[in-house]
């Protein structure tokens, strides 16, 4: 079985000592990816936009590892408010399809006031 980690290269995942991904065999764990753009502190200030940037993120990770969006079997979504549940949302049902992963969303805060979402996967390698 292999397991390698991927990295974005970001100071945070270098300071706090994790990975944006660890692929182990067929599985793909995702860390917590709010919305900013890779390579810059741009965020953008709507959600739903932070959402979107998050998922594509995402999917480029995935694509480093074998994978894509429509192999995420799990998700946990995390919001710094409860009105930010129903934007979010609605960008997950643009992006995900039968069979859809399964969700946890949980309000909380972040270490930064600009991070209003942060997308956690779980993917399986086809």
């Amino acid at each position: 079985m292999t397991r390698f980690a991927i990295s974005t290269g970001s100071k945070f995942e270098i300071q706090a000592g994790y990975s944006r991904a660890v692929v182990d065999g067929e599985w793909v764990f995702i860390s917590g990816t709010a919305g900013y753009v890779p390579g810059t502190t741009d965020i953008a200030d709507d959600v739903a936009d932070q959402a979107r940037q998050s998922l594509t993120t995402i999917a480029e990770t995935l694509a480093k590892a074998g994978a894509g969006i429509k192999d995420i079997v799990s998700v946990r979504v995390y919001v710094s408010d409860r009105a930010h549940v129903l934007p979010v949302s609605l960008v997950l049902g643009e992006n995900f399809s039968d069979p859809r992963p399964t969700n946890t969303t949980i309000v909380c805060g972040f270490v930064n006031d600009e991070i209003k979402v942060e997308i956690e996967a779980v993917a399986r390698r086809q």
